[in-house]
């Protein structure tokens, strides 16, 4: 007969996560949850809290200031760890639910998982309604919490503590399973989290946790291996996807094989170090004069583990004249646009298009003409993050050169944590990583607001690395609170702050569309009787725990950064920089959409370009 523990479902949930371990790539096991972050409510501090008071000593739950900045954290968890390992987040019923949205979404479109348990009203009915619920005068069943389900890729709602035997099996293999990876949610009713049932001991001591690597099938993979060997002048596109397949020596390996250049997506930045002599950089909209000039040359472009985001492919203008062949797990992505795909995990499929390749190679011009290219532009990029101008402001490129220059060749031990603004364009540019993972950038959902939280996150992950997070004053203005929450856990970031006082990429994109400035720079938004913004963020950030700086210039910015990697917990400099300069090198077209009709010239202008420009996308 099955032995069973008569304990409540929430003490059931607790328990099953504090036992759940996984096999990682390297054959060791480790816990699966690292962690829960939590803000308490009524709807979950009385059942979920006291299960997890219980466990805290083998479950760690940790104290956040937001609810949108513990879910960024679990989400850069997530990232940081390849996927491998999760943390969870509990929220009560109302504002803290719907504050998880928005990670929700930024996790469900870069593929990555995160556990949602917010509380949700009584079950029972019996006292609604309660504090924070919504009622619905058409759906009786409804809560707040299912504003979660299109940014989930698995919700249920636990109406009866039994449902979890089935419910928190499937959430888990939803994240552990590489194709249909990303957040999960159960909600939970706050009656429910506190009933006792007769849980199955065998629940309470769930087995190991496996990845599952997905093999080509035979026939996708002979067709993509005609394709390549087909091919003269052939570019790979690295994505997000070898990365969570740490699939990085098989790409090199498979590069180095065939002399076969490398551009990286945002989320493939780093699968190859920086200086490689077969590493082009970045691609698309933000990418190097290196790899966007052999993408418009490419006979056949090998897209591998990305979604061919618009910013990748220059909203499908970049390389309108190949054929695309695409490995991805997920035959969503790997079928897009009318590629070939190839549906398998990224390293499985490049060790057996190895073997399937053996001894061909594309012409030999093409590889010779790649190195010269990578070559021209590593250069460029010393000259781009070493030489400010001697007076007037600076801009990103300056500040990135200070802060890799301060790593003093200890970079392999940085990881760069961004998401929006300016700095992902420059950062996809001229940042050279050294190491898998050192390069964190949200530019999925590109979401103002992620780059503290992630950051602390990453720091969670990777406690022995410096984490250095890289903000514009526009979304340390969105979320900031997460200072206080690593000063709290004692795990130290250094966050540069790069104020231009506004929404700088915004405002050069408004100019560039014709428009007249207008709502973004904070000069251009005081209204009569208002008064012009003067945020000391420095300040700011010293109230909440943090060191802080102001810094006056580039030289100030490189002492002060000797002093933050010296220190031991959590560091803020802030530096001004200018709005009306960004890097010119590289780039391509990007589809915003402009007026068709306006009274206004420059606008008519813009939309004749944009037209003109329509005529090379691939549709």
């Amino acid at each position: 007969m099955r032995k069973t523990q008569r304990i409540t479902m929430a003490q059931a949930l607790v328990r099953h996560l504090s036992a759940l371990r996984i096999e990682m790539a390297d054959g060791s096991l480790q816990a699966y949850v690292g962690g829960v972050f939590s803000i308490f409510g009524h709807g979950n501090v009385a059942g979920l809290g006291e299960a997890l008071a219980a466990e805290r000593h083998t479950l760690p739950t940790l104290r956040a200031h937001n609810e949108q900045g513990m879910a960024h954290a679990a989400v850069a968890y997530a990232k940081a760890q390849f996927r491998q390992r999760i943390m969870a987040v509990t929220t009560s019923i109302g504002p803290g639910a719907t504050n998880l949205v928005t990670s929700a979404a930024l996790a469900h479109i870069n593929r990555l998982p995160v556990l949602l348990l917010p509380g949700d009203t009584f079950a029972s009915r019996a006292p609604d309604p309660v504090l924070q619920q919504l009622e619905d005068f058409s759906h009786g069943d409804l809560s707040v919490n299912d504003c979660l389900r299109p940014v989930t890729r698995y919700f249920d709602r636990i109406m009866r503590p039994e449902q979890l035997l089935v419910a928190l099996p499937r959430a888990i293999w939803t994240m552990v399973d590489p194709a249909s990876c990303g957040p999960v949610c159960l909600a939970l009713p706050q009656d429910v989290q506190t009933q006792a049932f007769d849980c199955p001991e065998d629940f309470l001591h769930p087995e190991t946790l496996r990845f599952r690597r997905v093999p080509p099938d035979g026939a996708e993979l002979a067709r993509a291996a005609q394709l390549l060997r087909g091919a003269q002048r052939p570019l790979l596109v690295i994505g997000g996807g070898l990365m969570y397949s740490q699939a990085w020596e098989a790409l090199r390996t498979f590069a180095e094989s065939h002399g076969l250049p490398v551009a990286e997506t945002q989320a493939g930045k780093g699968s190859l170090p920086w200086a490689h002599p077969l590493n082009l950089g970045a691609i698309g909209v933000t990418g190097s004069p290196a790899a966007n000039t052999l993408a418009q040359e490419a006979d056949l472009v090998f897209a591998i583990g990305t979604r061919l985001q618009d910013f990748s492919t220059g909203s499908h203008s970049l390389w309108s004249q190949a054929p695309v062949l695409c490995l991805n797990v997920q035959a969503f992505d790997a079928s897009k646009r009318g590629c070939t795909a190839l549906v398998a995990d990224a390293r499985l499929g490049l060790e057996q298009l190895q073997t399937a390749l053996a001894g061909w190679q594309p012409a030999a011009q093409w590889t010779a003409r790649a190195r010269d290219l990578a070559a021209g532009w590593a250069t460029r990029v010393t000259e781009l993050t070493t030489s400010p101008l001697p007076s007037g402001l600076p801009y990103d490129a300056d500040v990135i050169g200070a802060v890799q220059a301060s790593a003093q060749g200890s970079a392999a031990n940085d990881i760069v944590v961004c998401a929006a603004g300016t700095l992902p364009a420059e950062l996809h540019k001229l940042w050279r990583s050294s190491a898998p993972g050192g390069y964190h950038l949200e530019y999925g959902y590109s979401t103002m607001g992620y780059e503290i939280a992630g950051g602390l996150g990453v720091k969670l992950a990777h406690p022995d690395k410096e984490v250095i997070v890289m903000v514009g004053d526009g979304s340390y203005m969105m979320m900031n609170s997460e200072i206080a929450t690593s000063v709290l856990l004692g795990h130290k970031l250094i966050v540069v702050v790069l104020d231009n006082r506004g929404f700088g990429c915004i405002h050069r994109l408004q100019r560039a569309s014709g428009s007249p400035l207008f709502n973004n720079m904070l000069d251009d938004c005081v209204v009569e009787g208002g008064t012009a913004s003067a945020i000391d963020f420095a300040a700011h950030a010293r109230s909440m725990g943090a060191h802080a700086v102001h810094v006056a210039n580039i030289d100030a910015l490189r002492q002060a950064l000797e002093a933050a990697r010296a220190a031991s917990s959590t560091q803020v400099i802030v530096i001004n920089t200018t709005a009306e300069r960004s890097t010119a090198d590289g780039g391509c077209w990007w589809e915003v959409a402009i007026p068709e009709v306006s009274g206004c010239a420059d606008v008519n202008r813009a939309r004749a370009r944009y037209e003109q420009a329509k005529q090379a996308q691939k549709l």
